[in-house]
């Protein structure tokens, strides 16, 4: 019989060796630009100490105020709606969505610096907003896509690492596994390790979360062309965003439009506020001051969750059990006949509702505008929007959604079937990388501002009932 290890398809040294050199060592630095404007770095380092100074005033002069109460059902069903903790970059409400520094999914579409001819924001400008509260100029942005290309190459062991995953493993458990291995060049621990003053932590986290944020899409890149493709991947292209580059690696470069949908989707996956598994993950793990390659290799584990990250995979695989099933009727009475089917075989409809939101989640709206500037005529497409027409209606009538509207899932999928990436068991792997743009700045946030490890208290039914008890008793 033949071993396990036999049977397990690994991929060939020899890819390992091409890729190796491809990419060539970039000592980290920072890059200044001709006008002399401020890199990130250097005005974060500017920002923080008066917002920090400002916080700690905050937290001493009304320390004590009750800001919320807590239920037993909440306590038992996943602490939905609790006020208990503190997230930077962006809040989320229920009726008009997304806010990043306060700015909508429109506003940052119309004030972030673009690509030259390019009409979508570009991601490491939405990085500079997260961190500091500020838009960033055009040629700030620049030099931080030069600093991000810069530093992209990865150590020779992830790409071993990657190399040898089995082609079986799914993208998402590679993802965190070379995150977590990207751990040898974290210069946070190092730094801890040396006796680093707390003063300094922020520092050392932002090159960390640079430096990781670099290397994403090329470890995406890889997984993809290792599971999908050849194994093979171009080098970086230091003259390009990170979009460009991420759409480049993917082997889709030379299309515009996806790499347009690129930069537009690492910007509205980025953040979602802080109570989300993945955000609420990296931030937890942060907060016992574990490395950002870490933090967010926990979050990343979290996003490949059904319930959470996976879900557009799972949105896919529903729709084209639907467009098997209607054999091309997309009549609104075919369609609800399917809904109703869906929801009675006690299944949900993927892509529907949201723990918060009670209105159409606005980066669904995002993505559909550009559907229907790019793809009007898509069939997949006109699946999904005569869906939008029916769905909320028999959500409602169903009864059991509070949110009978679209999110984000239900439209990704979509735009990437259209361009020729139809690997849907990659797709969260892309979030992912989105996802960090969102969480990596509130962790250099949270080393700047000091705050505390994560340590909410738990108590066991039986208590919980003797606590209920004593509080009826004394109605």
């Amino acid at each position: 019989m033949a071993s396990l290890a036999s049977k397990i398809t690994l991929r060939s040294p020899l890819v390992t060796q091409n890729v190796s050199k491809t990419f060539i060592n970039n000592s980290p630095k920072h890059y200044s630009t001709a006008t002399k404007e401020k890199t990130l770095k250097e005005r974060f380092g500017e920002i923080y100490p008066e917002k920090a100074e400002a916080i700690k005033k905050f937290k001493k002069e009304h320390g004590k105020t009750v800001i919320g109460e807590v239920l037993l059902e909440q306590a038992y069903g996943g602490m939905r709606g609790i006020k208990g903790l503190v997230w930077e970059g962006s809040v989320l409400d229920p009726i008009e969505g997304i806010r990043f520094r306060g700015r909508t999914i429109p506003d940052i579409q119309n004030e972030l610096p673009k690509a030259p001819g390019g009409e979508e924001p570009l991601p490491e400008a939405l990085f500079w907003l997260l961190l500091t509260g500020e838009v960033p100029t055009q040629t700030q942005t620049a030099a931080l896509s030069a600093e991000l290309a810069a530093r992209s190459d990865l150590p020779q062991h992830v790409i071993d690492l990657i190399d040898r995953c089995p082609s079986n493993l799914h993208p998402m458990a590679q993802f965190s596994l070379a995150v977590t291995a990207l751990e040898t060049e974290s210069e946070f621990a190092k730094a801890y390790a040396k006796g680093v003053n707390k003063k300094d932590y922020w520092s050392y986290t932002f090159d960390d979360s640079i430096n990781l944020l670099a290397k994403l899409p090329v470890i995406a890149g890889k997984i993809y062309r290792n599971v999908f493709k050849d194994g093979k991947i171009p080098a970086i292209n230091k003259d390009l965003d990170y979009g460009a580059n991420l759409a480049n690696l993917l082997g889709y470069g030379e299309n515009k439009e996806f790499v347009e949908l690129m930069r537009l989707y690492l910007t509205i996956h980025s953040d979602h506020e802080g109570g989300n598994v993945s955000a609420h993950t990296t931030h937890l793990v942060g907060s016992a001051l574990s490395s950002p390659f870490l933090s967010l290799a926990a979050g990343l584990n979290g996003l490949a969750g059904p319930l959470h990250g996976r879900a557009n995979q799972e949105v896919l695989e529903w729709l084209f059990g639907m467009k098997e099933a209607l054999k091309g009727d997309y009549s609104k009475e075919a369609i609800e006949k399917y809904l109703w089917d869906t929801l009675n075989s006690g299944r949900v409809v993927p892509g529907y509702g949201h723990a918060v939101l009670r209105k159409t989640d606005p980066r669904y709206t995002a993505q559909r505008e550009f559907a229907l500037k790019h793809m009007p005529d898509y069939e997949l497409f006109k699946l999904v929007s005569n869906i939008y027409e029916v769905a909320p209606g028999v959500l409602t009538k169903h009864g059991k959604t509070k949110n009978p509207w679209p999110n984000v899932d239900s439209h990704s999928g979509v735009l990437l079937q259209y361009y020729g990436l139809t690997e849907a068991s990659f797709y969260t792997v892309l979030f992912g990388v989105s996802r960090a743009f969102g969480v990596l700045p509130q962790l250099i946030l949270d080393r700047a501002y000091g705050m505390s490890i994560e340590r909410p208290k738990s108590f066991s039914t039986e208590k919980y009932m003797e606590l209920i008890k004593g509080i009826e008793s004394k109605k």
